[in-house]
């Protein structure tokens, strides 16, 4: 007996939200601001010391921080970038799909008869609205749409080289602090003794403990955002609380006065007295905003309330007092130790050893932020046809966006270690950081402009100021890092030239192989009418035919029936279509129609699914296409059409529920017969150690449909044809899957072969297409095509 909900309050579903809202924005001090927390290990400590020539060069510094820090994060991501989220996803592919169903400029993959559902949808959302000229212009010029995908893919790449460089950076930072702080001990009385140690172990000690601490670190992934939230959020409360309490005491212990560099006049005679290289410095300033894109990025991990307020709240005022204590430090001692740019060296002697232990833990944890933002944007680049196959594991049922990526953390973690092996070096691998950094704002300001002007429908006036104004702060400093191009930074163009490049190519080879799949469909028509005058005959089960397109029969299956004639007593085309949405909902999941007429028993069915679903990842996929093509079959008596119904209309079924109406799935767990048939998809439950002989009695579970008795309502010819769908199923299920080989024409240029031949290396090489799980080998049927590019 069901119980009848209590009822609750206003003020309970208040403190529920508040509750939850709490726990997100704890749990993001763990994932998404690592970075940016521990930021300060090394802004100041990458200036030469040379560049400190006075106690003001410490207020102008100080002042380019605290402006950089409340114009890009505060001003630009906190309060106006976190508010273009794509239904809960950030990151510059989210914007991306924003532009692509609002602007139509979307190259990904797709027949005209998929798009119905959503232009219909759209069309509910935006009724009474007048396209503006500027959607005009950019919807007609197809360079228009290649522009903006190259340029969410070269920020996509910024984020993954980010990614790549930060867990050096930050490890490696603590650790020559480690180093430091052992190097101070006195270990023997003879002063060349003591200066042998103190080089051994800054040789052997910072590059190998990164290392270790980096291995770690990518070894905790598997574990989701979400327990690691839970376990790095402490270290990084403790360590903000740490750095904050330092810097007020070094503002008052040092200089109280260094709140007077929060006037802009301080940058002005930076500026001023500028040459080449203090202008030089201004990418290692660069780095206070580090970690930034990512609370954009790592959206879909958490929500923006939380984010927002633990960024309004506690980051951004502990950061500024960090800073502050640490510029008032340096401002009295710019003319003594050797490293007093270092934040160790600000730190009180009887607080150094906590924080070389602090800061070890959190810059491990600074990482995180990057690693998760990578994640990420793979996830949704592999949803959007621009990156390679790869194995995805959803971490949490409850948000959607938090994914772990088992081939991208290994890859990320080899990258990370050949930089600190082979730089060993803070400022070069800085260098390649602060590139990252500012192209990857570069790429969401010029994103950000168009959605503004053309999703937002701001005047162009709003729009190009924010264009305008971001996008001057950041050329400010990218022409800083320009300067330091050969000192690290062209790594980050390595990167670039890869990770660019497999994007690329995979997205060129998708849609040549859709192309030619589109050009060399052969007609409903053949298969319908033509095909039974040609011998073909029918034989039970049910075939399952794997195709991109959606309209038609695809080449490689009527290249099957030529060679082999014969077909299943019941055909379903099973098409995935992307959509440039983070979820499509269960109840527009499916899009069924059939292929000629009722007798024919073929049926069409489009899953369409959003760059956060994993519909193609479950153990009952398949019961889930029966039983929306029973679902379809229901609804079909009811809409008064002909026999014949015309090819590329559907009929929107969502997920078949247990008490549906058409089809009801029961799990059959007692059956017992001599063999088994691999076609059914079933699973063998063997007792452990028992011998079983070959016509000994296997139980074999199974989930097998039935009509619903209460359903009178159903015509006789709609029962016939679910029981002949149910009938079908006993018989056995076949899955065919087309193996394409991409060969490039003849006279094609060097780009087109290129591009192709990376594809077809990353075919072979990457994960087996996921069209469903635990497809029994004797049941598939691969059949082999030649598409000539």
């Amino acid at each position: 007996m069901d119980h009848p909900p209590s009822p609750t309050t206003s003020s309970d579903r208040l403190k529920e939200t508040w509750r939850h809202a709490l726990v997100l924005s704890f749990q993001t001090l763990g994932v998404v601001y690592g970075r940016l927390s521990t930021a300060p290990l090394y802004v100041f400590g990458t200036i030469q010391t040379k560049d400190f020539k006075s106690n003001e060069i410490a207020y102008e510094y100080f002042s380019f921080i605290f402006w950089t820090l409340t114009v890009v994060s505060l001003l630009k991501y906190a309060f106006i970038v976190l508010r273009a989220d794509d239904n809960g996803e950030g990151g510059v592919f989210a914007l991306y799909s924003l532009l692509c169903r609002h602007a139509k400029v979307g190259l990904i993959p797709n027949d005209t008869s998929t798009n119905e559902v959503m232009q219909h949808e759209e069309e509910n959302t935006f009724r009474g609205k007048v396209e503006s000229r500027a959607r005009r212009a950019i919807k007609n010029h197809r360079s228009s749409h290649y522009l903006m995908l190259f340029t969410a893919l070269f920020g996509a790449c910024m984020i993954i080289g980010d990614g790549v460089i930060t867990p050096s950076i930050s490890v490696l930072s603590a650790s020559s602090g480690l180093q430091r702080s052992l190097s101070e001990i006195k270990y023997s009385s003879s002063p060349d003794a003591q200066g042998a140690i103190s080089d051994a172990l800054k040789k052997y000690v910072p590059v190998p403990s990164a290392c270790v601490i980096t291995v770690c670190l990518f070894i905790l992934q598997h574990y989701g955002s979400h327990k690691i939230g839970f376990m790095f959020a402490p270290i990084v409360t403790i360590w903000l609380l740490f750095i904050g309490g330092v810097g007020i005491y070094n503002i008052f212990h040092w200089n109280p006065e260094i709140f007077s560099a929060l006037s802009p006049v301080y940058m002005y005679r930076f500026v001023r007295n500028i040459n080449k290289d203090r202008w030089k410095s201004l990418g290692s300033i660069l780095l206070c905003i580090a970690g930034s894109e990512t609370m954009f990025t790592d959206l879909g991990h958490f929500s923006k309330r939380s984010i927002k307020r633990t960024f309004v709240c506690l980051i951004y005022p502990v950061l500024i007092l960090c800073y502050a204590g640490q510029a008032a430090f340096i401002s009295k001692h710019w003319n003594g130790p050797e490293n007093f740019n270092h934040l160790s060296e600000s730190i009180p002697e009887h607080l150094r050893h906590v924080f070389i232990l602090l800061s070890l833990l959190a810059s491990a944890v600074g990482s995180q932020a990057t690693i998760t933002a990578s994640f990420s944007i793979i996830n949704q680049c592999r949803a959007l046809s621009c990156f390679p196959r790869v194995k995805v594991i959803h971490t949490s049922d409850k948000r959607h966006g938090q994914v772990y990526i088992p081939d991208v953390n290994w890859l990320l973690m080899a990258l990370s270690l050949s930089i600190t092996l082979g730089f060993h070096d803070i400022t070069r691998i800085a260098n390649a950081a602060g590139m990252a950094i500012v192209f990857g704002m570069i790429v969401t300001t010029c994103m950000m402009s168009l959605v503004m002007a053309l999703y937002w429908e701001k005047s162009l006036f709003i729009s190009g100021f924010f264009l305008m104004f971001f996008g001057f702060v950041e050329a400010v400093y990218v022409s800083a890092c320009m300067l330091s191009f050969h000192k690290g930074a062209w790594y980050l163009f390595v990167l670039l030239a890869v990770s660019f490049t497999v994007m690329l190519a995979w997205h060129y080879g998708t849609m040549k192989k859709y192309e030619f799949d589109l050009q060399n469909k052969v007609s409903t028509e053949w298969l319908t009418d033509y095909s039974p005058s040609l011998g073909v005959s029918r034989v039970p089960g049910i075939g399952l035919i794997y195709t991109d397109i959606v309209m038609g029969i695809p080449a490689f299956f009527s290249h099957f029936i030529t060679n082999l004639p014969a077909f299943h007593q019941v055909l379903i085309f099973v098409s995935f279509k992307p959509q440039p949405v983070p979820c499509v909902p269960p109840s527009q999941r499916y899009c069924v129609g059939r292929v000629g007429g009722k007798d024919y028993r073929i049926y069409r069915c489009i899953v369409r699914y959003g760059y956060c679903d994993q519909v193609r990842d479950t153990d009952d996929f398949e019961e889930q296409i029966i039983g929306s093509i029973g679902e379809y079959i229901s609804l079909d008596e009811s809409d008064c059409e002909s026999l014949t119904s015309p090819e590329g209309r559907m009929v929107i079924v969502g997920t078949p529920l247990l008490e549906g109406h058409a089809l009801i799935p029961v799990d059959d767990t007692n059956l017992f017969s001599g063999s088994t048939n691999a076609g059914n998809n079933e699973t063998l439950a063997i007792p452990e150690g028992e011998l079983i002989g070959r016509n000994a009695p296997v139980r074999r579970k199974k989930v097998r449909f039935l009509i619903p008795e209460s359903s009178p309502r159903l015509r006789v010819s709609v029962r016939d044809e679910l029981q002949e769908l149910i009938n079908a199923r006993e018989s056995g299920t076949a899955y065919f899957l087309g193996q394409s080989h991409l060969t490039v024409r003849d006279g094609s240029n060097f780009f087109k072969k290129f591009l192709i031949m990376a594809y077809v290396f990353l075919d072979k090489n990457c994960r087996e297409p996921p069209v469903a799980l635990n497809i029994p080998h004797a049941a598939l049927v691969e059949v082999g095509m030649v598409y000539i590019i």
